[in-house]
């Protein structure tokens, strides 16, 4: 019988090294003395506290810490208190700059000159003092040196006691905010190699040159010996791991074995796998971001980890041929939940995939919540739905569907048996229940690999995701003569009937996790159809992330300078730096295009 204390939510903690990044806020004032710069301390100071206040309730990192705000030591009136709040940045590891004014500024010499900083300028809309004049100001300024700004300015004239901030302010801030912090979350982090490249998939060709200059990640390497060595040798927590196995056993049955009863693996083989997947879950994990208790076993090396924000594993083929795969692994580590409780999952790449995994992390950083891996397999046309199973698509599927299923490497959290409202969600560790943890667990069954693709054996999730759950997927994809580029659609998971999802879910493998998904359509472009998402969607992998999240991956591809090449995303949610706006505005997507290239990745090239 379940216990709740196999379930217990974990305390945030800080897994990697490096400090939390802080938002940084800069009350800019007119700098002129004896009565104008006097009568403006209070509203400006009141404005960068009402934002600082805003900001630090709204806002989490993704390991369920709070996010803290800084404000400069005094209101910036010329280039010296700019220099004493850029060096009280520096100093308290600020990682994001929001600049706050309702007055008129001299522009340049209260700027902040950070390259680095993702930046943004909150002009207060009030008649007193012309805050939207600076604001128009500032931002050409940074635009014209090369430091592109995100501007904000509310809709409506507030009155200049006014301390609240309204709808549309919030809504920027917010956005700006925690796209800003995704950048910094990233930056001196790594990205861990744990293999080489998978079966001649591109995105497992890591290149370290794009993970350093777009997204600020060092590249580490370990070869896949590294995991035998460390099962032999016993460097891992074998406490920890007779409690893993022990809650593996009562919470992960298994699920059918499809093999042909002449090759099937015996009970013995089997539960030595279950050993050996176990093992390899801890394994990565120490991996990616390192365990003080293998200190006490004399391991102080092993003990460090990667400092790993992101991994990839190969697995296919040269492990995969002798040794069990990595989806068990894949999948309770993506996961909110282990035998140590609900905690933040780990974003960990299926072969190696390091572009998708790029991806997984964006949606993880900007939703705090797990993200499902997946191979955008197949599209399903109406017609052929009808052919196959003799059924009609009907509601959000109507249009067509596209299967998402992968090897059985799907976090659990994409069960979709979380609930916002009583409706199907995935949510941040902090935010789940034992409740539903177990029943994430008791949707999944481990079904044994399938030998013809996996000699070595392993166990592989099934599970069929809920229908009915916003979504959005996307993907890093690299080109050459171009850089990365961005794809996105959002949509909705689908519910099938029974016997119309289990005949299509019968023609490739059963034993893998299911995702029917539902583009959103516009009628036009990539979006005129189904189909059209599916063929212009650029590699065999997606991440998939809960909710509607394109209009916050535009918003920090921007930052990144990573153009998006398809999306579904209305022009009124798209929010990019204004000086976006000087290369198009009919064009949008093109202008994307120019700016990126002309203001070059974040971090070099």
């Amino acid at each position: 019988m379940a216990k709740d204390e196999d379930f217990t939510v974990n305390a945030p903690v800080k897994r990697l090294k490096g400090a939390l990044p802080k938002i940084g806020i800069r009350p800019v004032i007119d700098g002129r003395r004896k009565g104008v710069r006097e009568s403006l301390e209070n509203q400006t100071m009141a404005m960068a506290k009402s934002a600082a206040d805003f900001l630090s309730k709204n806002l989490r990192h993704p390991n369920g810490l709070p996010v803290e705000c800084v404000i400069a030591d005094t209101c910036i009136g010329g280039v010296a208190e700019a220099a004493m709040a850029a060096e009280k940045f520096a100093r308290e590891g600020v990682g994001v700059s929001l600049t706050v004014t309702p007055c008129w500024c001299y522009g340049t010499e209260v700027m902040d000159s950070d390259p680095l900083l993702p930046k943004a300028v909150w002009g207060f809309n009030g008649t007193e003092r012309p805050g939207a004049v600076y604001l128009a100001a500032a931002l050409a300024g940074y635009n014209q040196i090369g430091l592109p700004a995100f501007g904000i300015y509310g809709r409506d004239v507030q009155d200049r006691d006014d301390n609240s901030i309204p709808q549309d302010v919030q809504e920027k801030l917010l956005r700006f905010a925690k796209a800003g912090l995704a950048t910094a979350e990233m930056k001196g982090k790594s990205y861990l190699s744990m293999g080489s490249t998978s079966m001649g998939i591109a995105g497992s060709v890591i290149d370290p040159h794009f993970l350093k200059n777009f997204l600020g990640l060092r590249t580490e390497w370990v070869d896949m010996s590294e995991f035998t060595r460390r099962m032999e040798e016993k460097i891992y927590d074998e406490a920890e791991f007779e409690r893993a196995l022990a809650w593996v056993k009562q919470y992960c049955p298994e699920g059918e074995d499809i093999n042909k009863p002449e090759i099937r693996s015996s009970r013995q083989r089997k539960d030595l796998e279950w050993r050996m997947v176990v093992q390899m879950a801890m394994i990565a994990r120490d991996l990616m971001t390192g365990n003080p208790e293998l200190n006490k076993i004399g391991r102080a090396e092993e003990a460090m980890g990667h400092n790993a924000i992101l991994a990839g594993f190969q697995g296919q083929r040269q492990w995969t041929d002798h040794f069990p795969n990595g989806d068990f692994m894949e999948s309770i580590l993506n996961s909110s939940f282990d035998w140590n409780g609900i905690r933040q999952p780990f974003i960990l790449a299926t072969e190696n995939d390091a572009l998708n995994g790029a991806a997984m992390l964006f949606g993880h950083l900007l939703t705090d919540t797990a993200q499902i891996f997946a191979d955008v397999r197949t599209y399903w046309s109406p017609d052929a739905v009808k052919r196959v199973t003799g059924k009609k698509l009907t509601g959000p599927a109507s249009d067509g569907i596209i299967h998402l299923i992968n090897s059985g490497s799907a976090t659990l959290d994409g069960t979709g048996l979380q609930a916002i409202v009583g409706k199907p969600a995935m949510k941040p560790f902090w935010e789940i229940t034992p409740e539903e943890t177990r029943k994430c667990l008791e949707a999944t069954r481990w079904c044994q690999a399938e030998l013809e693709y996996f000699r070595g054996g392993g166990y592989s999730s099934q599970f069929l995701t809920r229908g009915g759950m916003p979504v959005t997927m996307s993907r890093i994809n690299l080109v050459a003569g171009l850089g990365p580029m961005l794809q996105i659609a959002e949509g909705f998971t689908v519910d099938l009937p029974d016997d119309v999802h289990e005949t299509l879910n019968r023609r490739t493998s059963p034993t893998w996790p299911t995702t029917w998904f539902a583009p959103a359509l516009t009628g036009s472009g990539a979006f005129r159809d189904v189909y059209s998402v599916m063929a212009n969607w650029g590699a065999n992998h997606g991440a998939i992330s809960y909710g509607h999240i394109g209009d916050r991956l535009i918003t920090l591809a921007s930052m990144l300078r990573i153009p998006v090449a398809m999306h579904n995303v209305s022009p009124e949610r798209m929010y990019r730096p204004s000086a976006w706006s000087a290369f198009g505005t009919q064009d949008p997507e093109g202008a994307d295009y120019r700016a990126c290239r002309n203001f070059g990745p974040l971090y070099g090239k």
